[in-house]
């Protein structure tokens, strides 16, 4: 289906999940229509449940909170700015230690009520096969994500003429809590962050550990994709942030025990030491039914993962209510194609914005999201389009997907590396005293804040919409 462009001015978003739901959001607020295409549950993905909008895939962790994290940086930056996408993520939290996570189903009617009942926001629910028409006065911003159907991104390949972009992602189991024999697992938060029992942790010797990994490595493997059948995993860049076990393990045995099954920060309280290693689970609901396997990312097939996660302390009897599964996303080549402002930069009106841009994660997709519609709005006021000041996570993190310099593009998290003030600020304060580097994230965050409050006020939303 191809919307067609009205006269008047009106924006058009395509895709309803965290990115095009907080830029349709961002610009209603500031007061012009908007139309938002959503394809689910008429046509679904591989990897979605459900019709709703901003449906979370993977994890339900919204990752840290601390000001000493980039990502907690980002939120709050977030925050600052009214998104959308964080007044549901802080309506919706959980107990998750040091990090925000969220009941998924909560987070989702949050933000449906929120677009179904914005009198500037009409909702369609079918998907979109070509680009809209597009224009200065009825931009369009693509915010499909990374599982954006086959017949939109043959057109959007067409269009933006760059070669096409590949990595494969993976999905982490979630059991219920009712079915795991809890006398053999303990509660605890790393360091005793939150409140000090937010996790579910099984804690294992050497020997179990090992038998664990070989299980994982000689496990049975999805191994090709249904929808691209001249792909295949092994041919696809796996992102590093959501790296599928197994492929972890391909790096060496030992290697899960400086990821997601590192014992640092923890200790048995039955033993009074620190396990060789441990599998976190996270609550995933409000009521605390739900628990996802922290960092447990699997290509496994379904069968070998009941086997093998089974085989685990406590987890005998697990009742699974969602196995792990591996699907394949796509991105643009956006340091090529896009300004620091996600509109493209020989195509005036139309935008980019989300994962498809190559931003990787939820906070960071709802960044992007709020930076295209927030420069759609000024572009509808009559406004120049503007960078974000690059002393921001915000700016910092656009910067680094719409830089034409870059080269060998592949997604990106936010981190205090993508800021030159942080890189830039030495290490010595001006007595001569060594700063920690949670002193200078600290500092780094705070100037960041204030700059982006004084940024922000320039176009605020309009609070009678």
């Amino acid at each position: 289906m191809q919307p067609e462009s009205p006269s008047k001015k009106i924006a058009t978003v395509i895709g309803g999940g965290l990115a095009g739901c907080e830029a349709a959001w961002q610009i209603a607020s500031r007061g012009f229509p908007v139309r938002l295409f959503e394809m689910r549950p008429e046509t679904k993905t591989k990897a979605h449940k459900t019709g709703d909008l901003a449906e979370l895939v993977c994890s339900n962790s919204l990752r840290g909170a601390a000001l000493s994290n980039a990502v907690g940086l980002l939120k709050e930056e977030l925050r600052l700015a009214k998104s959308l996408i964080m007044q549901a993520a802080d309506a919706s939290a959980v107990p998750a230690g040091g990090a925000l996570a969220v009941d998924r189903s909560a987070f989702s009617a949050f933000i449906e009520n929120k677009i179904s009942n914005h009198p500037l926001i009409e909702i369609h629910r079918e998907e979109v096969t070509s680009i809209p028409a597009y224009s200065t006065s009825t931009p369009v911003v693509i915010a499909s994500g990374p599982l954006t159907s086959p017949a939109l991104f043959k057109r959007i390949m067409e269009l933006t003429g760059s070669e096409q972009l590949s990595f494969f992602d993976a999905i982490s189991p979630i059991v219920t809590v009712g079915s795991l024999d809890l006398s053999k697992i303990f509660r605890q938060s790393r360091y005793d962050k939150g409140d000090g029992d937010d996790y579910l942790n099984i804690p294992l010797d050497e020997q179990q550990y090992y038998e664990f990994a070989d299980s994982v490595i000689a496990g049975e493997k999805f191994s090709g994709h249904e929808e691209v059948e001249s792909d295949s995993i092994e041919n696809l860049r796996p992102f590093e942030g959501c790296m599928p076990i197994e492929d972890m393990l391909a790096r060496g045995r030992d290697t899960l025990l400086f990821g997601p099954m590192k014992p640092v920060g923890l200790s048995d309280p039955r033993t009074g030491r620190r396990p060789y290693a441990v599998i976190q689970l996270r609550q995933d609901d409000k009521e605390g039914h739900l628990w996802s396997m922290v960092g447990f990312q699997t290509r496994l097939k379904q069968p070998e993962q009941r086997r093998i996660f089974s085989s685990l302390p406590g987890m005998a009897e697990a009742e699974f209510v969602r196995l792990g599964s591996v699907h394949r996303n796509s991105f643009i080549n956006s340091p090529n194609l896009l300004a620091a402002t996600l509109e493209h930069r020989e195509k005036k009106g139309l935008f980019f914005a989300g994962q498809i841009t190559g931003v990787e994660g939820y906070v960071e997709s709802t960044a992007a999201g709020f930076v295209a519609g927030w420069n759609i709005a000024r572009l509808l006021s009559g406004h120049d389009m503007l960078a974000f000041p690059s002393n921001t996570a915000i700016g910092s993190l656009i910067d680094y997907i719409s830089d034409p310099e870059r080269k060998d593009f592949q997604p990106m998290n936010i981190s205090f590396g993508l800021m030159k003030c942080y890189l830039d600020m030495p290490m010595r304060d001006e007595k001569g005293r060594k700063t920690s580097k949670n002193e200078k994230r600290e500092h780094i965050s705070r100037q960041a804040l204030e700059t982006l409050e004084k940024f922000l006020l320039m176009f605020p939303p309009n609070e009678s919409v």
